[in-house]
């Protein structure tokens, strides 16, 4: 009896695949994690099943015996993968108990073997976690469900996107990240066309801009060969992305010893590039200390950018990387071109029958600040969400005993987050503190009243100007005086004899403990039941209100016109060691020279 043939597996949205992955991680790591987790996992089903594509091909062309030569894998850019590290392996294998082990000897073989990938892959990252098995098994199998073909974009970008959207804002532990559109890339690529020489990205995320760029090169029949490419990541986790982003494309790229902030720890010092591309953090506050960074040579000619906002420093730190004739596309908040702009966001949960239209959008001052509406984000909420909390909590006492601190902090306290989820917290003993909150001072007067007795005459010149008295020095302020009776002695007559009762005075003053601050620390889990209800995120962009001030004759720095280098959708185009509107002056010509053709 012939068998019957298995059902093919059922092709979902990578969208509705990767919700349903993070579904499976919920109560077993933090939401912001969730991305570390599936990305590696995506990253061995993605080089997986580009080796079975090109294993098939060499069999159809070659013959068998030729699938397990490595030359015919590296030679296109394709890591050969021993059994134990492919995903055919992983799933076989999925149920079982060291699962977790399994995968991270996959992984590390990969890197083992391919040393474009050197650093780039976690280290017995899923031993860790210490995941349930049959979790871990639920999330292998909805990973499995995923498409890993498109060839068009930069799909491992793609799902870090999708987490950063979804879980990191929502988180607030974004940090600034944000994954470059695909279109804005391309646009800023069509801009400064980096056909040939160093392509430079100081901020490159998970290497969007480096994916997209070659894509442009290979869409313009260039060479990528002759663009040589330099990038530089803070966040350690996302610098491995990127390298393994650009290893499993066949990108070479130089990004650095390690994961650095590009303003404290360059890791490319001394490089001019042709081209920059790149999307810095919007409106990153204390960047730097007060102190720190003041006599640094990127900022050579220009004033010393604030500590309360980025904006400016990364714009000059661009320019001062360019060579003599380099071009730079760079994204910036519509704030840069203040040198203290700053961000809000207001968050807005409506059911899926109200109308987001009614978000409110105008304009509004608040803390000297004007605030305009630069983007709304929409966030699907998740069903019967919960994850580990910490709350700082910080009070004020009048006593520091510990028995009245303890009456100020109930042992359980009721909590909501700043994303909505709810729950009763307890209190960590451990983690309380109590410190001074403020000093005061007293002043009192102080009186001290001495006698100088068996005076011949009322003469003040025995009597001193200032005393000591229990450390206080006191002034003499008034004199009394009294007279001793006459008396006889031995059937002679003695004069008077007088006392003097002078008083001194002075002030004393003494500080005192105002109070005291008390802070603690309460842990436990927090949920939510969204009960069908959408997020939406407004991000409000500001800039100081400033009063008018008389004209002076501008500085070096504020001469320097920043309005001519911004451009629509707020990527900003510098040339050469100055920045200016050349490209977008270019741009405007050839498309008047097509109108006329046209005409």
């Amino acid at each position: 009896m012939a068998r019957a043939a298995s059902a093919p597996k059922k092709e979902i949205s990578m969208e509705e695949a990767l919700w349903k992955s993070a579904d499976k991680l919920r109560g077993s790591v933090e939401p912001a994690e969730y991305k570390h987790v599936v990305l590696s996992l995506f990253f061995l089903k993605f080089a997986s099943d580009k080796f079975e594509a090109q294993r098939k091909a060499i069999s159809e062309k070659y013959g068998e015996k030729f699938v397990d030569n490595v030359a015919f894998y590296t030679k296109d850019n394709v890591f050969f993968l021993p059994e134990i590290s492919r995903w055919s392996f992983i799933m076989e294998n999925a149920k079982q108990d060291d699962i977790a082990l399994k995968i991270d000897t996959a992984l590390y073989t990969i890197e083992k073997a391919n040393p474009a990938l050197k650093g780039a892959l976690p280290d017995n990252y899923y031993s860790r976690l210490h995941i349930d098995t049959a979790k871990l098994a639920s999330l292998l199998d909805e990973i499995d469900k995923i498409n890993t073909g498109d060839k068009e974009n930069d799909i491992i970008g793609r799902v870090y996107e999708y987490f950063l959207s979804k879980f990191a804002l929502a988180e607030g532990k974004g940090k600034g990240e944000f994954y470059t559109p695909k279109c804005i890339v391309n646009l800023i690529a069509e801009m400064i066309e980096p056909y040939d020489g160093i392509l430079y990205d100081p901020c490159c995320g998970s290497g969007g801009m480096f994916v997209q760029s070659m894509k442009f090169v290979e869409a313009h029949h260039g060479n990528k060969k002759k663009v040589s490419i330099y990038g530089q990541e803070y966040t350690n986790t996302t610098y491995k992305l990127c390298k393994m982003n650009l290893a499993i494309r066949g990108i070479s790229a130089n990004l650095g010893e390690m994961a650095a902030n590009t303003f404290t720890n360059d890791q490319h010092k001394d490089l001019k590039a042709d081209y920059i591309m790149a999307n810095p953090p919007f409106n990153q506050k204390e960047w730097r200390g007060d102190n720190e960074l003041i006599d640094d040579p990127r900022w050579d000619g220009y004033e010393v950018p604030p500590t309360s906002n980025a904006n400016y420093g990364w714009i000059l730190n661009i320019v001062s990387k360019l060579s003599q004739n380099g071009v730079a596309g760079f994204l910036l908040a519509n704030g840069a071109l203040s040198d203290d702009g700053t961000e809000l966001k207001k968050i807005y949960d409506l059911s899926p029958e109200d109308d987001p239209a009614g978000i409110p959008r105008s304009n509004f001052q608040q803390d000297g600040f004007q605030y305009n509406l630069t983007d709304l984000l929409k966030q699907e909420l998740p069903e019967n969400e919960s994850r580990q909390h910490t709350e700082h909590v910080s009070i004020e006492s009048a006593k520091k005993d510990m028995e009245s601190v303890l009456a100020l902090l109930p042992q359980e306290r009721e909590f909501i987050t700043d994303d909505g989820l709810m729950g009763t917290l307890t209190l960590r003993l451990d983690t309380v503190q109590v410190e001074p909150s403020g000093y005061g001072s007293s002043t009192k007067q102080l009186s001290v009243k001495r006698s100088y007795p068996n005076l011949a005459e009322q003469d003040t010149q025995y009597i001193p100007k200032s005393i000591e008295d229990n450390g206080k020095t006191l002034t003499l302020s008034d004199i009394q005086w009294q007279t001793d009776n006459t008396a006889n002695m031995d059937g002679y007559a003695v004069a008077d004899r007088y006392t003097a009762v002078a008083t001194y005075t002075g002030n004393a003053t003494s500080s005192y403990v105002k109070g005291y601050t008390v802070t603690a620390d309460y842990t436990g889990t927090v949920s939510r039941i969204a009960l069908n209800r959408v997020r939406y995120v407004a991000i409000f962009e500001g800039t100081p209100i400033q009063p008018a001030e008389p004209a002076n004759v501008p500085s070096a720095a504020s001469a320097f016109r920043w309005s001519y280098v911004l451009i629509p959708l707020g990527i900003v185009a510098a040339a050469g060691a100055g920045v200016g509107g050349a490209l977008l002056v270019k741009h405007r010509k050839e498309n008047a020279d097509e109108e006329e053709t046209a005409e």
